[in-house]
């Protein structure tokens, strides 16, 4: 019997580098989220210490300048954790995108992986069923040899 080959041997093989290139985009998409969602928690942090420094400072005497002062850098804290949550809001559907792309490379890979499964099964198959025949030939030409020549 001749060898197996399969025919999709070579898709098999762009499958698999493209799952694989898949699964390394995925895992870059994903520590570009876990950045975005640290950078989000110190920004988140930080706001809320600015928050209690201008609650605290509300307690004391009122100094126009320090509080406009204070104010403003109340507004760009907030203005930068609005940037910051857009950004991990961007990591995140990156990385959802990236998460489908993978799953989907997956799967092609695994298709080819199944149809390579039945093809080398139907191969294994055939030559069991071929070589059954031989040896069912064989058989036959020895028992009519028995029969001829007891």
């Amino acid at each position: 019997m001749k060898r197996f080959f399969f025919p999709l041997r070579s898709v098999a093989v762009l499958r698999a580098h493209a799952e694989l290139r898949a699964r390394e985009a995925f895992a870059a998409a994903v520590q570009d989220f876990v950045a975005a969602s640290l950078r989000h928690d110190e920004s988140r942090s930080h706001l809320a210490t600015l928050e209690e420094v201008l609650f605290a400072a509300r307690h004391g005497r009122f100094e126009a300048a320090g509080a406009a002062a204070q104010f403003r850098a109340y507004r760009t804290e907030c203005a930068e954790a609005q940037t910051v949550a857009t950004a991990l809001n961007a990591a995140r559907t990156e990385m959802d995108r990236r998460r489908e792309a993978y799953l989907e490379a997956h799967r092609e890979l695994k298709l080819m992986e199944r149809l390579e499964t039945r093809a080398r099964s139907a191969h294994h198959a055939a030559a069991a069923h071929a070589e059954q025949g031989e040896l069912d030939e064989l058989a036959g030409h020895r028992a009519g040899r028995l029969r001829l020549h007891p």
